[in-house]
């Protein structure tokens, strides 16, 4: 795609600066132009797992890839050592992008990341991406917010808490009474579901999990707070997944007649 000519010039990759990009939920075609510019012009791309592999095939030729995600419950490199390779590659004089699936942001440890360059005297630009709990919920016909249902919606992340850092209070949000929508819940989400009820939540509340948004093998399954654990096991989902629960998880039956299909 050529840019059009009235179009602000896109800003330089400067040597010995590190940028921290959101790749947003794995299609390359929901990059942002300038996460696009910035993976075209890096030297050396430090990338999570959760990005996808045709994001990284539209870097230059001779790019230095290092993998630097985190999964739960394997072997992964510690926030430290990440923080170094960014500090060290930065030093060497080559224009470092750390890629992160969604929005470097929106738990994706970004701001460790940006803290540790600032005290380090390096250069950075954080580059926001499409959070992937809301364009997951977007591309399966469930809106975050609409003026019928709530004016609030929760964004929790769902994995245990780590580095001795506070886990969400789930009977607290219960009791807002507000939707939630889950990041990296899979492996916790029977406890979530159960303090959510705990909480207050009814058991009939409208919940749905979001597999794979925006891939080919992506797909949508509807379920209540009280099934949903169950139903998530029966079917085999695992990560990636995001999961809504509230009552806008139930508003996309109207829209999947007309809605057209990302792929």
């Amino acid at each position: 795609m050529k840019l059009p000519d009235n179009f602000p010039a896109l800003p330089e990759f400067p040597a010995g600066e590190v940028w921290l990009a959101g790749a947003g939920p794995g299609d390359p075609r929901l990059l942002t132009v300038l996460a696009l510019h910035a993976v075209s012009s890096a030297d050396t791309i430090v990338h999570d797992a959760l990005v996808d592999p045709r994001v990284l095939g539209l870097a230059g030729e001779g790019t230095e890839r290092i993998f630097a995600g985190k999964r739960g419950g394997r072997p992964s490199p510690q926030q430290a050592e990440i923080n170094a390779i960014l500090i060290d590659r930065a030093r060497a004089g080559r224009r470092v992008l750390r890629l992160k699936g969604g929005d470097p942001f929106v738990f994706g440890r970004g701001w460790d990341e940006a803290t540790a360059l600032a005290a380090a005297g390096i250069r950075f630009r954080v580059i926001p991406g499409v959070t992937s709990g809301l364009a997951a919920a977007a591309l399966a016909g469930i809106p975050a917010t609409s003026r019928d249902t709530n004016h609030a919606v929760i964004l929790a992340a769902g994995h245990r808490a780590q580095d001795g850092k506070s886990a969400a209070d789930w009977e607290a949000l219960a009791r807002l009474g507000q939707p939630i929508i889950l990041y990296m819940p899979m492996a916790q989400l029977a406890d979530i579901t159960a303090a959510l009820s705990r909480g207050g939540m009814a058991s009939d509340t409208p919940a749905a999990i979001i597999q794979g948004a925006s891939t080919a093998e992506g797909r949508v399954i509807e379920s209540t707070l009280s099934r949903l654990a169950d139903d998530a096991s029966r079917e085999g989902i695992g990560a990636p997944a995001i999961v809504v629960i509230g009552k806008i998880a139930s508003l996309r039956q109207g829209l999947l007649s007309s809605m057209v299909g990302w792929q």
